[in-house]
C-alpha cells in the first residue's frame, strides 16, 4: 500500500511535467523576453504552497545573476509594496488564479506599468485576465486522495519556473566563470575556479635557466617544494621542465655529474594550460598524462605560473 502511493504520487507529478511540455509556445518565449529585457528586478510572488515554490524559483533566478526577490502577498498589501518599483517585472503564482492577496495586488502592479507573467492552472481567473502572458500549468488533480492538497499542481508551477529561469540565464549568456563569481563558498564554485586563481606565480615559481649547473637545479626543485622546475631561457620563454624523475634517470645512466647543466636532460614540450581554464580541466589533463604539474605561458611562450595536483587538492577540487 506505501509503495502504491509513492509511485502514484511520483507518476502524477511526473506525467504533470510532461504535460507542460506540449504547451510550451510563444507565451513561453515572449516571457523569457520580458524577463531578458526587465531593467529592473524580478518580484516573484505566491501565497502558501505557491508561495514557497515562488521562494525558490527567485533562488534559482538569483543564482543564476539575475536580481530576484520574493514579495509576500499579504505583507505586500500590508506595506511591502515598496519592494516593487517601475522597470521591474512580476511574475506571480496562484493555481486558482484567485488567491485574495494576490489579487489586491494587481491594480498597483498595472498602476505602474510593471510587466506581469502569470503562472496560474485557471485561465479564465482575474490573475491570467490581468497578465501580459499566461503560462498554463494547470494539472488534472492533485495526488493526495483525501483532500486538495497542494502536491501536483505546485509540482508543476516550480518546473516551469525552472524552465524559466534556465531558459532566461542561457539567454543572458551566463558563464561558468560567473556561477563560480557569486558561489564563492559552494562546492559547486569551488569547482569552477581557474588555473589563474590557483597558479603560483613570481618567485613561488621553481624556474632554473638551461645552463644553471645539476647542484643548482637540485636546490631549485628542494626549495621550492613541488617536486619540479620549469626551465627558461634569458627572456623567460619556457624551454622545459625538470621533475624528481629526471634527477633519478639522470643520476642512473650517467657516472659524472659535475658538468651537467639544465638543457641537456630537461624534458622538452611540457604541458601548458591556458591560464582562464578551469582547474577541472587542469585535473583532467593530470589524470589523462600521468603528471603532477601544469605550466601556464603567455602569447609569447614567456612562463606565467604553475598549478600542481596538490594545490587542487587543497582547493577542495576533489
Amino acid at each position: 500500500m506505501i509503495l502504491e502511493t509513492g509511485r502514484r504520487v511520483l507518476a502524477a507529478e511526473g506525467q504533470a511535467i510532461l504535460n507542460l511540455i506540449e504547451r510550451l509556445d510563444e507565451r513561453f518565449v515572449r516571457a523569457v523576453e520580458m524577463l531578458n529585457e526587465c531593467r529592473g528586478r524580478l518580484v516573484i510572488t505566491g501565497m502558501g504552497k505557491s508561495g514557497i515554490i515562488a521562494k525558490k524559483i527567485a533562488s534559482t533566478m538569483a543564482s543564476g545573476g539575475v536580481p530576484s526577490l520574493f514579495l509576500h502577498p499579504a505583507e505586500g498589501v500590508h506595506g511591502d509594496l515598496g519592494m516593487i518599483a517601475a522597470g521591474d517585472v512580476v511574475v506571480a503564482l496562484s493555481n486558482t488564479g484567485e488567491t485574495e492577496e494576490l489579487v489586491a495586488l494587481l491594480p498597483y502592479i498595472k498602476r505602474l506599468g510593471i510587466g506581469l507573467i502569470a503562472l496560474t492552472g485557471n485561465l479564465a481567473s482575474t490573475l491570467a485576465r490581468r497578465a501580459d502572458v499566461v503560462l498554463d500549468v494547470s494539472v488534472e488533480a492533485e495526488a493526495c486522495e483525501i483532500g486538495p492538497m497542494p502536491t501536483v499542481s505546485t509540482t508543476a508551477a516550480l518546473a516551469m519556473g525552472d524552465a524559466l529561469a534556465v531558459a532566461l540565464i542561457e539567454k543572458k549568456g551566463f558563464r561558468q566563470d560567473d556561477f563560480a563569481i557569486l558561489h564563492p563558498a559552494a562546492g559547486l564554485g569551488r569547482r569552477l575556479l581557474t588555473v589563474g586563481e590557483l597558479m603560483h606565480t613570481g618567485d613561488a615559481i621553481p624556474r632554473v635557466l638551461d645552463s644553471t649547473p645539476l647542484k643548482d637545479i637540485i636546490y631549485e626543485i628542494s626549495s621550492k617544494k613541488l617536486g619540479t622546475t620549469t626551465v627558461v631561457n634569458n627572456e623567460g620563454e619556457l624551454l622545459g621542465i625538470i621533475t624528481d624523475g629526471d634527477l633519478r634517470r639522470l643520476m642512473e645512466a650517467r657516472d659524472d655529474l659535475r658538468f651537467v647543466v639544465a638543457k641537456e636532460f630537461m624534458t622538452l614540450h611540457p604541458k601548458v594550460i591556458d591560464r582562464d581554464a578551469l582547474v577541472t580541466r587542469a585535473l583532467k589533463v593530470m589524470e589523462d598524462h600521468t603528471i603532477t604539474s601544469l605550466l601556464i605561458v603567455d602569447e609569447a611562450h614567456r612562463l606565467e605560473g604553475l598549478i600542481h595536483l596538490h594545490d587542487i587538492l587543497k582547493a577542495g577540487i576533489v
